[in-house]
């Protein structure tokens, strides 16, 4: 059993310290969404993809671990939390001590994350805002009446149905 919770807190540690490494990366996520750089975005969207990725397989092994606990003491490992962990190893107060540091760590990291992941998400928000503020402004105004100039600055009657923004055959 001791192995196993070992095993457990080297997994949680790695992932704490590649969600630490997320944190920057969303920093600079907000800075580059405030200043509308697609590119720089897309860079760090990748970056982040391949972070994702390897958190999914240390999850798979987390689940894994805590299945082969469940199997140890005989509990559903479905039931089973950090917190209900570090209950159940007051015997093994180092053991204990440890899982309970990590399990505060991955609190803070995750809280974190979250803070920076749901600014980010209204900034995105108030973008498309914009933007649909924008193509609804463009479009009403090349709709309405009296502004379709010629290059003589004579009005061009136009039917509503050509001005369109965007072709949907296309």
């Amino acid at each position: 059993m001791a192995s196993l919770i070992e095993e457990l807190i080297a997994t949680l540690n790695e992932e704490n310290e590649i969600y630490e490494s997320l944190i920057p990366i969303n920093e600079k996520k907000t800075k580059v969404i405030i200043s509308n750089d697609l590119d720089a975005l897309q860079e760090i969207t990748v970056t982040e993809q391949e972070i994702v990725q390897r958190v999914s397989s240390l999850e798979a092994k987390r689940q894994e671990v805590i299945i082969n606990i469940g199997t140890v003491i005989n509990r559903n490992p479905g039931t089973l939390t950090l917190k209900s962990l570090i209950k159940l190893l007051e015997k093994q107060p180092r053991e204990q001590e440890q899982l309970s540091i990590i399990h505060d760590k991955l609190q803070k990291t995750v809280h974190r994350l979250t803070e920076i992941n749901r600014q980010n998400q209204s900034l995105i928000e108030q973008s498309l805002e914009m933007i649909e503020f924008n193509m609804n402004f463009i479009q009403s105004t090349r709709m309405s009446p009296g502004n379709n100039y010629n290059k003589n600055a004579s009005g061009i009657d136009m039917p509503i149905e050509q001005t369109r923004m965007f072709d949907a055959k296309q």
